[in-house]
């Protein structure tokens, strides 16, 4: 029998207060008790907060499709995240988030998708140049800088070897080591006119990723002013109008919104494409199913090709119901007199919807924690329980690139796995801050593919 891919050990159902922060700021997902895969709905209640965690499809609905506004996004998460995204989309709500999505949302129109096709071929191109036959990798490096290729390459036109580029790249790798979401703002209420407390290099390395982001967004309005900017996503959205006002996005928002572009479309798709890795690694019949369908690219591929890629895309799928790269997401009861489940809420609430635990959840599917891409083909009894599956989120606040991440996804695996074959080297231990990484790294030996005659 196949071993089951590997799943962080839950936390003894109770545990002191101190102890429950320290697990926390380590790891957010072995900080959290085993009975969660099977709960309906869990209380967490302490002198500092109060919070629900949600795994009723019925109750999410209602959460993020039906009454969104009733249900904003916590403040208190995004708390570590605002020196470096300031008022981007990911952070704020109400009437400055509705502006801001009708500005971005057509940048990522299925139209859209299309013209970054190239962009996306290039960057895989140049990653399979960068490997060699029999060379050991550390697959979220690797996952990592082809992530951050395809971004820069789609956002501004420009290679990851670009020099401004290059030095974003490194510093967002060490902004994410800092792990700057766990503070104490995350956990408990915090007075507005207090400063929050955060470390001063990670204050120092935020104030310079956007510095160069600046530059970058600057040069680029110098360009659309000229009529020279490429017609890539920057350019689509700094000359997008809101349909309401007929304004675009300041320098000082457009900032913003490329840091969040950036932090999300490059840390959220390296994650899964490290992690579909190491899963096709460790099950071969998989790897020769998506290598032997990836022929049908051939040397060329084009846009419509991608269609093809059932395999690949059922792969991706998968991991990300095993690996969600975003494990939670939370919300705010935004008034008194809210119940769930016979429970009163109370105003200030927070909502926690894991697709972690919603995805592996004992009531919804079938073999939660093993990999099986088969479940996703048109043919399968029960593909995925309604409801139970949002590795984007859903409703108003559903992410803009998922369109974007479903292309990049098995598009790469394919040119990946069409070349080389990968073979796991160590057994990866998730955990979860900023996305789902491994704690020892996934490391894997790459091997010439022989060519099928």
């Amino acid at each position: 029998m196949t071993e089951l891919p590997p799943k962080p050990p839950a936390r003894a159902d109770k545990v002191a207060l101190w102890k429950y922060i320290q697990l926390f700021r380590r790891d957010i997902l072995s900080a959290q008790p085993e009975k969660l895969y099977k709960a309906r709905m869990a209380e967490f209640k302490t002198p500092l907060f109060r919070s629900f965690l949600i795994n009723e499809p019925e109750l999410i609905a209602e959460i993020l499709q039906d009454r969104p506004l009733a249900f904003p996004k916590s403040d208190r998460v995004g708390e570590g995240l605002r020196p470096l995204l300031g008022n981007s989309v990911f952070l704020t709500n109400g009437d400055t988030w509705q502006r801001q999505r009708r500005i971005i949302d057509p940048a990522f129109e299925g139209g859209r998708l299309r013209d970054n096709f190239a962009a996306m071929q290039d960057a895989g191109r140049a990653a399979l140049a960068r490997l060699t036959p029999g060379a050991v990798i550390e697959a979220e490096e690797m996952a990592s800088f082809l992530a951050a290729d395809i971004i820069f390459r789609t956002l501004f036109s420009v290679p990851i070897e670009d020099e401004t580029a290059a030095k974003v790249y490194r510093l967002f790798r060490a902004y994410q080591r800092l792990q700057p979401i766990v503070n104490l703002r995350a956990l408990a209420p915090w007075p507005k006119w207090l400063p929050n407390i955060l470390p001063r290099k990670t204050r120092a390395i935020a104030g310079e990723i956007r510095g160069l982001i600046a530059a970058l967004t600057q040069a680029r309005q110098a360009q659309i002013a000229a009529g020279t900017a490429p017609d890539d996503l920057a350019t689509k959205i700094m000359t997008t109008k809101d349909p309401e006002t007929g304004e675009v996005f300041s320098t000082e928002e457009m900032i913003d919104q490329v840091a969040i572009f950036f932090l999300a479309g490059h840390e959220t798709s390296a994650s899964a494409l490290a992690w579909a890795l190491y899963l096709l690694a460790t099950h071969p019949q998989w790897q020769d199913k998506l290598a032997q369908e990836a022929q049908l690219l051939g040397e060329d591929p084009t846009f419509a090709s991608v269609a093809k890629l059932k395999v690949s895309r059922d792969v991706f799928r998968e991991t990300l119901r095993l690996y969600p790269p975003v494990p939670m997401m939370v919300r705010e009861a935004a008034q008194t007199g809210e119940t769930f489940r016979a429970r009163d809420l109370g105003k200030g609430a927070q909502i926690v919807i894991s697709p972690w635990h919603l995805h592996r959840h004992t009531r919804h599917w079938d073999n939660p924690d093993g990999f099986d891409p088969g479940r996703w083909s048109s043919d399968a009894p029960k593909a995925c329980p309604r409801g139970a599956y949002l590795p984007f989120s859903k409703g108003a606040r559903v992410c803009p690139g998922a369109g974007f991440a479903m292309l990049e996804g098995p598009l790469m695996l394919s040119m990946l796995l069409r070349e080389y074959q990968v073979e796991a080297l160590n057994r990866p231990i998730p955990e979860a801050h900023l996305t789902v990484r491994s704690r020892n790294g996934i490391k894997l030996r790459i091997g010439a593919r022989e060519s099928a005659d």
